[in-house]
């Protein structure tokens, strides 16, 4: 019998906003006192502690710091890389935690020309397997070769970092076949940010929300509890941290969109709460730059929001035709760059094309999306020369 943590996808580090951050690891340090009042065997973590195998000074201290916690109250933490804290080089900041004695990366196989060989880290009469998550789904081929050095009359834990068959729903990724994974007692899962069982295969969610769409679908970060004895052996922990109030307007019409946004505010308890606007409709009039989302969110800390975040990805423009003769389809960019310089002339013009060519520049392996916007917006001021 044993008694276990499952925790997956902390993504500490995740968000850009500050208040937002400062949540995320809130909420994983409630996790952590949860996991050290309840006298657990051990805790596992399965993938995904940083939202980047290179995360920020500040969130490694911190970080170092409850990860102490689990050493004083002398609670083992096994842990493997995810898509995101996974680098290809092998090397990454879950190294210096364990080699600070703070946890242990199970990852251990042998490589043989048809099969990958996962060897087992014991504690306590408890095998642990795992194999660690990849950038674009690149695990999903080695997830169907591995097997798993036996280790007989031991409860058998395979940690993995992955999108399963069974819970990948509708999305068009790929998946492992649940049929073609190796047996075992329960699977530790992480990835998907959904808390899903499907037999003993097991997602716990995420320990904090990790954008709009999550913070309005699931409101707070979960894990679970496993203890073996009972025939109910999980039981889920959610992580109440902040109150989260979903408000959704349509408008057609952005000169009175501002007020029809604040009066919607007024209306609502957002004291201490994160507000999500969802903002939506087809724009008859005006532009969306119109909304004066400053003015928004200055009246929302007025009335003591913790923090307000806005998603306009369902507000359009009401489309219409441009009609426009291209002579020459296979070069259609740079003949509508022509076309519309023609019609309108500026001196702007002469810069489109490099402007376009520095916007095509993509994001390096494992570079923080805030990094890789002011790159992106640098270069783009070299050149329009400001």
């Amino acid at each position: 019998m044993v008694r276990f943590a499952h925790i997956a996808d902390v993504h500490l580090g995740g968000w850009k906003q500050q208040p937002l951050q400062d949540l995320n690891f809130q909420s994983f340090k409630k996790a952590v006192d949860i996991c050290i009042n309840e006298k657990l065997d051990f805790v596992i973590i399965a993938g995904d502690l940083f939202d980047s195998a290179y995360p920020d000074i500040e969130i490694l201290k911190k970080t170092f710091a409850e990860f102490k916690r689990f050493k004083d109250a002398r609670l083992p933490c096994f842990i493997i890389a995810g898509s995101h804290d996974y680098s290809v080089s092998g090397k990454t900041f879950l190294d210096v935690l364990e080699k600070a004695g703070f946890c242990k990366n199970i990852e251990n196989f042998e490589e043989t020309e048809n099969s990958i060989i996962l060897n087992p880290t014991i504690h306590e009469g408890v095998a642990l397997y795992g194999y660690p998550g990849k950038k674009a789904s690149l695990e999903i081929n080695d997830l169907r070769k591995i097997k798993l050095n036996d280790s007989p009359g031991m409860f058998k834990i395979l940690m993995l970092h992955t999108t399963l068959d069974k819970a990948r729903g509708t999305l068009p990724i790929d998946s492992i076949e649940t049929d073609m994974l190796p047996k075992a007692d329960y699977y530790a899962l992480g990835h998907l940010h959904i808390d899903f069982q499907y037999n003993n295969f097991i997602y716990p969610g995420p320990i904090f929300p990790n954008n709009f769409q999550e913070l309005e679908d699931l409101k707070h970060g979960s894990f679970y509890i496993v203890d073996t004895s009972l025939n109910d052996s999980l039981k889920k922990i959610e992580l109440k941290i902040k109150e989260v109030v979903l408000i959704s307007i349509k408008i057609t019409n952005t000169t009175l969109a501002t007020e029809k946004i604040i009066s919607e505010l007024d209306k609502r308890d957002i004291d201490d709460k994160i507000v999500l606007l969802r903002i939506s409709g087809e724009l008859e009039s005006g532009k969306s730059s119109d909304i004066k989302f400053s003015q928004i969110e200055e009246f929302a800390k007025q009335k003591n929001a913790y923090f307000s975040l806005r998603n306009t990805h369902d507000l359009k423009t009401k489309e219409f035709e441009l009609e426009v003769e291209i002579k020459n389809p296979e070069n259609i960019e740079e003949e509508a760059i022509n076309i519309y310089s023609e019609k309108n002339p500026s001196d702007f013009n002469k810069l489109i094309s490099q402007l376009m060519n520095t916007l095509q520049i993509e994001k390096q392996e494992d570079e923080k999306n805030e990094t890789f916007e002011k790159r992106l917006l640098e270069e783009s001021k070299k050149v329009l020369r400001f």
